[in-house]
This record gives structure tokens, sequence and C-alpha cells, in this order.
């Protein structure tokens, strides 16, 4: 573990710009059983910031893995009612939500794909409610990151166990701007200007349409939905409530268009899916759909991430990330999204974020659809960015903009 301090202050960061915790508000924790000191940092920084009552959803991943081992189908598609009733109660209670991220890459290695991906769609049947009040910004939530000693091992396979986790927390916490010597809240506070500065020259734009192209193959253009909102970094509640969902990120992304999508694509980083890394893995789009693809390595769970639900093979999420970004120049492969994807440009299969569309949060399901929006029931985001990228912006008049040019931003 690093020194104290180092962790407080990564606390404190989670509560006051990841969640911005209200005095008086409901703080919901989700953490690991590997996780657990954070996790009481989180909660004593929460309380500290005027939290009224801090509730801790623990878990176990390889206590659900032996679920879905032994577990009928036909169980684990039934979702006991107290479990919709506490995120109800959560979200009544105006809650605001903090995640601790640590993934065990592999873990579900052998398990039938069918069963995840089953009792996957039956919880977000049963809590879709909950994805869709935190898609549109009507709470704040952040995810942040800890590890573990398996997944640290992976990410840094030629050290020992404990030095290996101690290099994941010195990775994990340089990602997020926090150090001995600095305040990360005032660190966080000028980042946020910043990526809401790179937004602002997007929106301005207003582009038709982006064309992605590499020598890896890449040859994909996306159209993007008229009113789009490019967004990044911190955002705002219905109200008024600033908050960062993901800490780290370095990412502006907008919503594209559910049947905009034509050409192929090539992920240039393994994605950790249900426990199970897809590596090696392309995509070819027609009219939006993901109408064929291939992987190296877990093509089966692939599959099973696009059979999800009909939305699961449509596009939610477009982000430009440079490659020259602080997290990408690490040279580390965190094989976690939450990292990842702020090394690479990346778009996510499935549900799009209302809040990408302007006013967006105040649609209901059929207005956002007739915008283009997709409603999937997943949102799984995977890396398509390289050194090499380049990307044209194309204006509703046919004339042409290049953002990015050998992977980075040119305007």
């Amino acid at each position: 573990m690093p020194h104290q301090n180092l962790i407080e202050k990564y606390a404190k960061l989670a509560v006051e710009i990841g969640a911005n915790v209200q005095k008086d508000q409901m703080v919901v924790i989700r953490s690991s059983t590997e996780t657990t000191a954070l996790a009481r940092a989180l909660t004593e920084a929460a309380y500290k910031a005027g939290a009224k009552r801090v509730h801790v959803n623990w878990g176990d991943d390889y206590v659900s893995r032996l679920g879905l081992e032994h577990m009928s189908l036909e169980t684990l598609q039934n979702i006991p009612e107290w479990v919709v009733e506490q995120s109800k109660y959560a979200l009544e209670e105006g809650a605001c939500f903090i995640s601790i991220t640590s993934p065990i890459p592999g873990l579900n290695a052998g398990i039938d794909p069918v069963k995840m991906q089953q009792s996957g769609l039956a919880a977000m049947k049963k809590l879709g409610f909950f994805q869709a009040h935190m898609m549109a910004n009507k709470a704040q939530w952040t995810v942040i990151a800890a590890p573990n000693a398996v997944w640290a091992q992976k990410v840094f396979p030629d050290k020992a166990a404990d030095d290996a986790v101690e290099a994941l927390w010195d990775a994990i916490l340089k990602a997020c701007h926090v150090t001995e010597d600095n305040d990360p809240v005032d660190a966080w506070a000028q980042h946020n200007k910043t990526l809401a500065a790179h937004n602002a020259k997007l929106n301005d734009h207003q582009f038709d349409a982006l064309h992605f192209s590499n020598s890896l193959g890449t040859d994909f253009t996306l159209r993007l939905v008229d009113n789009h909102v490019w967004a990044g970094g911190s955002e705002t509640t219905g109200t008024g409530v600033r908050f960062n969902p993901n800490i780290p990120t370095e990412e502006s992304f907008t919503i594209p268009h559910k049947h905009g999508a034509n050409g192929r694509v090539y992920a240039t980083k393994p994605l950790n899916y249900q426990g199970n890394l897809i590596e090696g893995f392309w995509l070819e789009f027609k009219e939006g759909e993901a109408v064929d693809f291939g992987a190296e390595k877990a093509e089966d769970s692939l599959r099973s991430l696009l059979e999800f639900d009909e939305g699961s093979r449509y596009l939610g999420e477009i982000a430009l990330v440079s490659h020259y970004s602080p997290i990408s120049q690490s040279g580390i492969l965190f094989l976690n999204t939450l990292f990842d994807e702020n090394a690479s440009c990346h778009m996510a299969l499935g549900r799009a974020y209302p809040m990408n569309v302007k006013d967006g949060v105040n649609m209901d399901e059929k207005s956002l659809e007739a915008a283009g929006a997709n409603l999937s029931k997943t949102h799984v985001d995977f890396m398509f960015g390289s050194a090499d990228m380049k990307i044209v912006g194309i204006h509703k008049d046919g004339s042409e903009r290049i953002i990015f040019d050998k992977g980075e931003f040119v305007f």
C-alpha cells in the first residue's frame, strides 16, 4: 500500500471532485473485497465532506464466479426483488455513487458465455431504470480504481506479487494526478478547465461525420447526431452539481448516430469483458450495425457481447484521446478500460449518453431514438486509437477539417 497520506488524498479527490458529495447527502460505495482499505478511506472522506450516511455494497469476484459455475441459468436470471428495491431506495434518497474497479483478468475463463450473457441481461432488464438514471446525470457518480494482486501481476508480470501491487498503485495514482507534493483537488480543477476548452472547439464545428484511418486497416466513417454535444472531464447534474464520472479521464466524447457507422475498425488494446480478455479483434459495420467480426482470443466473448441485445451491435459513444496522453505515454497496458480508454481513441458498443445530444437529459426514450441515439442495455468501450491515427471531420456542406494527424489533435 502507498503511504496513508496518498490514500487519503486519493479518497478526498474521489469524494470532492469525483462524486462531489453534498452536505447531508447519502453516499453509496461499491467495493470489492479486494479493495477494503480504499473503501474505508472513502467512507471517512465522505463523512468529513458532510455525508449523512455512507453505505458500502461489497462484492467478491471469486464468489460471483462460483455462482456462475454452479447456479442454473434459471436461477441466475431470477434477480431478487430486494436487489431492485435497494437501488430504488438509493435513488429516492438522492444518493451519489462511488465505484471502485479492481478487475481480476481472466477469472471467468471457462464459464459458459451464455450464462454470463443471459444473467447480465436479466440484471439489466430489472435494473435498467438505475442505468438510465446514471447515464442521464440525474445523480453524481464516479469510478476510481485500486489494485489487487492478480491484476497487478498481469500488468507487471516480471514482478513479485507485492512489488507488482506497489507498482500498480504508483501507476494509478500518477494517472490520477495524485502525488506527495500536490493538491489533487486543485490539479483536477485545472484539468477540467483544459478539457472543457477542448470540447468547446469541437462543439463549435458541429461536424456531420468523422472519418478514421490508420495502417492497421481501420477505415471507418461515423456520422454524428444533429445537435450533438462533446463532453469530457466534469459534468453537471440536473440540479447543477458538478462531478467527474471517471478518474482519470483524458477524453472528449460524443454520440454517434445509431445507423451512421460504416467500415472496419481494428482494436488496438485487449478488452476485458466479463472476466475474459478479448484480444486482436476487429469489427465491420454497415449502416450502424456490426455485421461481421473476428478475434484472435476469446472470440466467443466478443460474440456474447454483440448478441447481448438488439442495441449491442450498434455504437453509443465515440471518444477522441491523444495517443500522447499521459496514460498512453506511461507505456503501461492497464487491462482496465477506465485507464486504457484514456490512452487511446475509443468507441462503445451499446447505450448512448443522453447528455451528448442537446437537451437529451430531458428527452424520453422515444425522443432519444428519434434523434439517433442507441438505447441498448449495455455500454462497453473498446480502444482503437494508434500512433498513426488520422481523423478527418466532415461538415454538412462536405468541407473537411483534419482533427487528428499521427495520433494527435491538430486544431
